[in-house]
């Protein structure tokens, strides 16, 4: 198939904004937006563009998002990095899982997968989510006993998180507990996935965030496996 000359030049356009900026919404830049979402062979040629980047490009909403592939490292975060930038400085892979199920935690408090909107709550102050924490990898590593349930070690996990101190001046140092979460928490805030308050003990999420779980994360068949691995959907 040809394309006008005129029509790749655009689509490189869109594709470069979204290299900078990881998303294109309606209400900025209309002429880009309006030229992806109105005409196909332009959008072809994008998402063109993307699988050569090892990426997709989807529009949820009024927003078009570049969304890295689960193995790029590129535009994405490698395991080493994501290891550097959420753990300390010596971290083993017991640390780095904690905090991926730190993550999984968060969503699953946020989140149902049911309904117009998958969104069951607005906030979630920090010293629940510690209390989440604890419960679930006390009681997945409870039940698991000593085989991997889902993949999740959690008497490792649980190991990871009871080495971290306790300290209630709300230190950040990564050795301990508050601090191991600020770091995940400022991360996933510069992702632009969460507002975290501070001052306030308060964790939000974003509209990309949001998102993202409504229209492409949170399939049914995801869902409930997280669910299963962190012990909740018995409890119901």
């Amino acid at each position: 198939m040809a394309y006008e000359l005129e029509d790749i030049k655009t689509s490189q356009e869109i594709f470069y904004y979204l290299l900078e900026h990881h998303e294109l919404p309606g209400d900025a830049e209309h002429i880009l937006y309006k030229a992806y979402t109105e005409q196909e062979e332009i959008q072809n040629l994008v998402k063109s563009q993307g699988e050569l980047a090892n990426s997709t490009i989807e529009r949820y909403g009024n927003v078009i998002y570049l969304i890295p592939k689960e193995e790029n490292n590129f535009l994405g975060f490698s395991k080493p990095q994501l290891k550097a930038a959420l753990c300390k400085s010596n971290a083993t892979d017991k640390d780095y899982y904690l905090s991926q199920f730190v993550i999984l935690t968060i969503l699953v408090e946020f989140f149902d997968g049911q309904g117009s909107s998958s969104k069951t709550r607005e906030y979630i102050r920090v010293g629940e989510l510690q209390n989440c924490l604890s419960q679930r990898l006390k009681e997945g590593a409870e039940n698991a006993g000593d085989e991997e349930e889902d993949g999740i070690a959690f008497q490792d996990i649980l190991e990871a998180y009871e080495a971290l101190r306790s300290d209630e001046k709300g230190s950040h140092a990564r050795t301990t507990k508050e601090g191991f979460l600020h770091q995940i928490l400022t991360f996933l805030q510069k992702q632009g996935l969460v507002d975290y308050v501070e001052q306030d003990e308060m964790i939000m999420t974003t509209k990309k965030l949001d998102n993202f779980m409504d229209w492409n994360l949170l399939n049914q068949n995801n869902y409930q496996r997280i669910r299963r691995v962190l012990g909740v959907a018995e409890n119901e």
